[in-house]
């Protein structure tokens, strides 16, 4: 799916942090989205919380830095960090790349899944929220 010029993969659960979350075999991996990567431009740095860190929703669990701001990342989903993606040390880049794929930054082992799913967008209601969000640009 696509607004404007935003990719919204439809199988992930988004947050108005602009962060998604996607569930594989009982973890959640995390990322930001096209949207907000295309909002941060250049992204320099990518600060993320060590494995074993507990990270709960809607809470900081690290920092993006591009060279127009640095921005709080927030978290979708509460649970243990039980992997961080290494490569954004030496290639934060990858998230302006891919930003779904090679640029995702934590996978969590979620300590509430069901519950806390319902507080996230499907692709859709992002989609409706990214639409108002460039209604107000204008």
């Amino acid at each position: 799916m696509k607004v404007d010029d935003y990719e919204i993969p439809e199988d992930l659960y988004y947050s108005k942090d602009h962060l998604w979350a996607k569930v594989e075999n009982g973890k959640v991996r995390v990322g930001i989205t096209d949207y907000a990567q295309k909002e941060l431009k250049d992204i320099a740095l990518v600060t993320l919380p060590e494995v074993g860190t507990e990270v709960k929703q809607f809470e900081k669990f690290g920092e993006i830095e591009s060279v127009k701001t640095v921005a709080e990342l927030i978290s979708p989903i509460s649970g243990k960090v039980v992997e961080v993606n290494k490569a954004l040390e030496d290639e934060p880049s990858l998230v302006n790349d891919d930003p779904y794929g090679e640029g995702w930054m934590i996978l969590v082992e979620p300590t509430n899944l069901d519950e806390e799913l319902k507080n996230l967008m499907d692709a859709n209601a992002y989609a409706e929220h990214i639409k108002e969000l460039l209604k107000q640009k204008v």
